[in-house]
């Protein structure tokens, strides 16, 4: 494969027909192409990966098959027929659901309510039949191998149980298309395993799957064939046994990734942060660490482990009851992000759209929210200082905005994690904790930000960074600090962490590892 010319669309001698299919499909938003003909197949019986950077316009594709946009140019075939998908109504009546990252769920509505929303089975006097609502709603989850209370609120479900009511709503529809946009990125690793098995059952029952993830490896497990795309358009589509996790990544950012990883050797400094005896009730106990100038310690560890909890406590977003938390010789007082900040401490959340953006604003908005009082003058904040600051940082972090006006929404998830990245770096910390720093961004993205946590470190910056990735634990950190049950269990230095050590440590068997 590498080296040969782009693999064409798979044609009808390939095998069926495709159920859907985007035939040279444009998109703009004014000036802006964000889609240049664009081709998709998607077969009956099969799960189809569609993979590319952010901006890469999986996205925009998502949207006009779920009749959220209309193309520009180029048409959209439902067995072999043009069709105009004008809303989503018209998408859901031809078949296709699309599962999105974040579910949308109404959370004080039952489960069955939300499966069924518009269309409750109706009794004596029109009168929503209960039984028969709960009777259906069961029948879907028995379908799927789920186990789901159809009666209880859709509040306080996880992430992956929510995923699961979508999956139930489209093929209550009867969906012959199923789209699933980043589905995995907030799952465990059992949780992914089940969705997988539903995906798998609805493939083999004759669905045409779509899926989009930036996991290789899941994307290599699950489907048959993979669509790159590369700005707007797109570049390949090959039968997955004929490609490699390089070739994939070259198609995608039209070039060779040398380093993922891009770790400077640095000395470390004198401690910076230190960390004794932290615990919290009922959430983690007694973890003790610092960490020095220049060293990037990673927080490793299962979900549920404790490491969100234990760097929200260290920044005072969460309270503590035990414990003590010191910056350059000064110990913080507890549950004041204002004191952290104060200190020289800089968090950078997991979740960049609820916790680390305001998703209205714009960019430069965004970009200069911890350095407002800083850049104002007896109070006021001008908008030249503003711009001024934005664009300085937002050009360090290479960020890619038609306007820095525009809302931070418009960006794409890399671009809008740079944003998050240049708002704390303003601030000139002495310690930048991330959390899950490249979590549902692109390949290329993911080696700009690991290439921009090195320099920082190589600078001085103490760098506490918790990833669910152990590659990235593996490849970025001079020490790996592995929890268990909200306890650390393991302090393992660089030149001994593999994935055993980790791992063994991440289940209990510190002792082994």
């Amino acid at each position: 494969m590498a080296g040969a010319p782009p693999a064409a669309p798979p044609g009808p001698a390939d095998g069926p027909a495709p159920v859907l299919a985007l035939r040279d499909v444009t998109k703009s938003f004014g000036a802006v192409a964000a889609l240049r003909d664009a081709r998709l197949e998607l077969r009956a019986g099969s799960a189809h990966a569609l993979v590319g950077e952010n901006g890469a316009g999986k996205s925009t594709l998502v949207k006009i098959l779920a009749g959220v946009h209309g193309p520009s140019s180029g048409q959209v075939l439902l067995d072999g027929e043009p069709v105009t998908l004008d809303g989503p109504a018209a998408a859901r009546a031809a078949g296709i659901a699309v599962i999105y990252q974040e579910p949308t769920l109404f959370p004080d509505l039952s489960v069955a309510e939300n499966i069924f929303m518009g269309r409750q089975p109706l009794g004596a006097g029109r009168r929503i039949d209960k039984a028969r609502l709960h009777a259906d709603c069961a029948a879907l989850f028995e379908r799927l191998g789920v186990a789901l209370d159809p009666a209880r609120p859709a509040r306080g479900l996880s992430i992956a149980d929510q995923q699961m009511v979508e999956i139930a709503k489209a093929i209550s529809f009867e969906a012959r298309v199923l789209v699933m946009d980043e589905p995995t990125a907030a799952l465990s690793g059992v949780e992914v395993e089940r969705l997988f098995a539903v995906a798998r059952a609805l493939r083999d029952g004759g669905a045409a799957v779509l899926f989009i993830s930036h996991r290789f490896d899941e994307v290599f497990d699950l489907c048959d064939t993979i669509t790159v795309m590369r700005d707007g358009a797109w570049v390949a589509t090959s039968p997955t046994s004929e490609l490699t996790v390089d070739q994939v990544i070259r198609m995608m950012v039209g070039r060779d990734v040398a380093e993922l990883f891009p770790k400077q050797d640095v000395v470390p400094g004198e401690v910076v942060l230190q960390v004794e005896g932290l615990g919290s009730t009922g959430v983690f106990t007694d973890v003790s660490f610092e960490v020095r100038a220049g060293e990037i310690v990673a927080l490793a560890g299962l979900v549920g482990a404790g490491r969100s909890e234990v760097v929200r406590a260290v920044f005072g977003v969460d309270a503590y009851d035990a414990g003590s938390v010191t910056v350059a010789g000064t110990r913080l007082k507890g549950g004041s992000p204002a004191a952290a900040m104060a200190a020289g401490i800089a968090l950078v959340p997991e979740d960049r759209r609820q916790q680390g953006l305001v998703m209205e604003l714009s960019v430069e908005r965004n970009a200069t929210l911890t350095r407002r009082w800083a850049l104002s003058r007896f109070g006021w904040l001008t908008g030249r200082a503003e711009r001024a600051t934005a664009a300085d940082w937002t050009q360090r972090m290479q960020v890619k905005a038609a306007r820095l006006s525009d809302p931070v929404a418009t960006l794409s998830g890399g671009n809008q994690q740079k944003v998050v990245l240049a708002k704390w770096l303003s601030t000139e910390p002495r310690v930048l904790i991330v959390d899950e720093p490249t979590r549902g961004i692109d390949v290329g993205t993911k080696s700009e930000v690991h290439r921009l946590m090195s320099s920082l470190a190589a600078e001085g910056l103490a760098v506490v960074m918790v990833s669910s990735e152990l590659p990235e634990v593996l490849g970025m950190a001079d020490r790996v600090l592995v929890m268990h049950e909200g306890r650390l269990v393991a302090d393992i230095p660089r030149s001994r962490a593999d994935e055993d050590s980790v791992m063994l440590a991440a289940t209990g068997q510190a002792g082994a590892a």
